[in-house]
């Protein structure tokens, strides 16, 4: 990582630019003192405690080394969808049915596998390093960081909530479609020793875990409704423990639906989620000298295609939905014989569409997630 030190850095301790302006974490500082030139400033090795000066030439070794490379993701050929990609990260729409991350019995072919290989391809050491991850029949959007210093500055970003995911979630039964936000502030309890299926429960069970999940309903078709959901805390399979003690458990949801829910449309063979939207802080934006944090949104042009860089100092993604579930929400929701309630999804949600754009991510999102 390179970085042209602006003058309104002028006299800052370097510690302090690493820790406070590029959000680099503990570990990820340590990891560059023990690197010879793992921090230099106009060609010269220097310690944290050098004085910084307009114009310096900041250099950070955080590239990963072939011995640093993770040796337990074989490279095996996989289908990779990339929404964004540039040199501090890759974003993309994993397909349903792939897993994140090799466990028992998904050994060679996961999306580390996939990308494992595409890096093996041109020679690069690979650390796969995702920022949290879906079950592998969740599809949508999931960010990889290429760097360990990009993956401390995202960890922090988590941590102070600058991060939103954005699911969408075809549900059993009927909803209001009131346009309100509704929340979901239900404690998980992890499954037991030998079982997948966690449980909501009360606050004070003894091992269960805080979670809230914030959704919209968007539109009902027929017996099924469609929400826009994020959860604001990262439980596993929250999205899908919470609607289920609404007892509106997720189409196709076997686990927590039932062999009735599983089987109750012939379009989609898994449970019908989808990570349609991520937006994260652009890595080490600070570090330009450029405003910190987000801009007003109105003056954010609604006209920008999102998966680029926008004015706000945000990468927001967008990922289309997958073909089944676009052929779920088409004949099950916006094709119901007796109509639908609510407002149709944006062009730019279905593969072949328009490229979304962030007025059309506006309109989706508001008021859930502000943007």
């Amino acid at each position: 990582m390179t970085i042209r030190i602006p003058p309104a850095f002028e006299g800052r301790l370097l510690r302090s630019y690493l820790t406070h302006t590029l959000s680099l974490s503990s570990g990820t500082l340590a990891r560059l003192k023990a690197r010879e030139r793992g921090i230099t400033v106009n060609g010269r090795h220097v310690t944290v405690r050098y004085v910084l000066h307009a114009g310096d030439l900041l250099e950070l070794d955080d590239a990963d080394t072939p011995e640093e490379a993770t040796r337990t993701v074989l490279p095996v050929p996989g289908p990779l969808y990339i929404l964004y990609e540039d040199d501090s990260l890759i974003i993309l729409n994993k397909p349903a049915g792939m897993p994140t991350h090799p466990s028992h019995g998904h050994l060679t072919d996961t999306l580390a596998n996939a990308l494992a290989y595409r890096y093996a391809q041109s020679g690069t050491p690979f650390v796969f390093r995702p920022l949290g991850r879906l079950d592998r029949n969740t599809s949508g959007v999931v960010a990889v960081s290429k760097t360990y210093a990009v993956s401390g500055f995202l960890g922090q970003a988590l941590v102070r909530h600058e991060i939103s995911k954005r699911y969408l979630a075809v549900l059993e039964g009927r909803l209001p479609v009131d346009g309100l936000v509704h929340t979901i502030e239900v404690p998980i309890l992890p499954p037991a020793v030998g079982t997948a299926m966690r449980t909501a429960c009360d606050p004070d069970t003894p091992g269960s875990e805080y979670a809230l999940t914030r959704y919209r309903v968007l539109a009902v078709g027929g017996s099924h409704t469609l929400v826009l959901a994020e959860p604001c805390t990262g439980r596993t399979h929250q999205l899908r423990v919470h609607f289920a003690h609404l007892h509106h458990p997720l189409v196709g949801d076997e686990l927590y639906g039932g062999p009735e829910e599983a089987s109750g449309s012939p379009l989609i063979h898994r449970h019908a989620l989808h990570a349609l939207s991520l937006s994260l802080p652009l890595p080490f934006l600070r570090a330009s000298g450029k405003e910190d944090g987000r801009i007003p949104t109105d003056r954010l042009d609604p006209s920008v295609p999102l998966n680029l860089p926008s004015a706000d100092g945000y990468l927001h993604t967008w990922a289309p939905l997958p073909a089944d579930m676009e052929a779920l929400i088409k004949k099950e929701i916006y094709g119901c014989a007796d109509g639908f309630e609510g407002s149709p999804l944006p062009p730019g949600a279905f593969a072949g569409g328009d490229s979304p754009t962030v007025g059309q991510l506006r309109q989706l999102t508001s008021p859930l997630l502000g943007l």
